[in-house]
């Protein structure tokens, strides 16, 4: 690791919202990071833009055209190289999908610090992740909203939680009838209510899958069992989450709806740091905190999720690939809403899963799963 009172900063991702949001901290707090590489994906005049910004030592992109970087004097890494390099000490993982899957274990192996906004790594290989960090030493950061919030309120707390209680804002929808359902179109479902979120993550918060992956995260986390994982609605976003106690106290961590504080407390804990630029709650506008049930028969992914999870194996990953595939069918108005839970649900009835997978099981999982949502949304009008 490099000998530095600055943290060594490699954002995977960047171009993302979470990368974006990680880049306006690093800004705010001057002095305290070192961006020593990025990674991005298309947006390839954004990244060029940063880049010429943090000029970082280091890049990936995964886009094939190359002419906008040409005049940047940084080395071209592929993410586990980044991730894994002696000279960051410091990853973060704000990539989308399965993409921070290789990486992530890559930071995890060498004994990163990993501050993780995507969820598909430890959903899909959560057992194997967090067994090598517990050899390597790396320490697992939730950058997640909810279990930023669970990391919060576990903090001090000797003894493990009675329960953990995920909120949800409900997405979307949550208002919604079956019958509008029906109507969902993608621009409708990519205004979310109360986050600024990429597009993927958008779309899972709309049908709920979002808040049955963070199930699956919260479990390799906090190291407790899926049985003592509870989801509430609560649309003003204010509450992130819950945890309750063997004496039936509860801690909740509040704060304003803003991604920068998670990703700041990630990436400055044990510290909490003054950032003038995060926003702050005004108790005199906040007029009623709200909580109800989730409702599974409008919002069949998080129960299909929850399903997954319990069947555990090469069951979540399927369930990530398939769902992946899905949510971009509907972007380009190839299926409907609600065919994103039937799809989904056909993949994983047609899955032998694989108990305790390596990572070729689990890779294998993905490509089978991808495959086989493709052939399926093809023959979506016979279902």
């Amino acid at each position: 690791m490099v000998n530095s009172l600055k943290q060594q900063l490699a954002i995977l991702g960047s171009t993302g919202s979470i990368g974006r949001q990680t880049l306006q901290v690093v800004r705010n707090l001057t002095g305290r990071f070192n961006v020593v590489a990025l990674a991005a994906g298309q947006n390839l005049e954004l990244f060029s833009q940063q880049i010429a910004e943090f000029q970082p030592k280091f890049i990936s992109y995964q886009s094939k055209k190359n002419a906008s970087l040409a005049n940047h004097n940084c080395k071209l890494l592929s993410l586990e190289e980044i991730a894994a390099h002696p000279e960051v000490d410091t990853v973060v993982i704000a990539t989308s999908g399965k993409a921070g899957l290789c990486a992530t274990l890559a930071a995890v192996k060498t004994g990163k610090k990993v501050a993780i906004a995507n969820k598909e790594p430890l959903v899909m290989a959560g057992e194997i992740i967090t067994r090598e960090a517990k050899l390597s030493g790396a320490k697992i950061l939730p950058i997640d909203s909810e279990h930023s919030a669970i990391w919060q309120c576990l903090n001090g707390e000797p003894q493990p939680p009675q329960r953990i209680i995920l909120t949800a804002s409900g997405g979307s929808f949550r208002n919604y009838s079956q019958e509008q359902l029906l109507a969902v179109m993608p621009q409708q479902a990519l205004k979310h209510p109360s986050w600024q979120m990429g597009k993927k993550v958008t779309i899972d918060s709309a049908t709920l899958m979002n808040k049955g992956l963070e199930i699956m995260e919260a479990r390799w986390l906090f190291d407790i069992p899926l049985e003592k994982i509870d989801v509430i609605i609560h649309p003003q976003s204010i509450i992130h989450s819950m945890v309750e106690f063997a004496d039936g106290s509860y801690k909740a961590q509040l704060s304003f709806p803003d991604m920068r504080l998670p990703i700041q407390y990630a990436l400055t804990y044990p510290e909490r740091v003054s950032n003038s630029e995060l926003p702050k709650l005004d108790w005199n506008k906040i007029k009623e905190l709200t909580f109800a049930p989730p409702d599974y028969k409008k919002f069949p992914c998080l129960e299909i999720a929850i399903k997954a999870a319990k069947v555990g194996g090469t069951g979540p990953t399927v369930l990530c690939a398939a769902d992946e595939v899905a949510v971009e069918l509907f972007l380009q108005e190839s299926i409907k809403f609600n065919d994103i839970a039937r799809l989904v649900e056909r993949v994983l009835q047609e899955h032998q899963t694989v108990p305790h997978p390596t990572l070729d099981d689990i890779l294998a999982a993905d490509n089978w799963a991808r495959e086989k949502a493709t052939e399926l949304s093809i023959k979506a009008k016979t279902w």
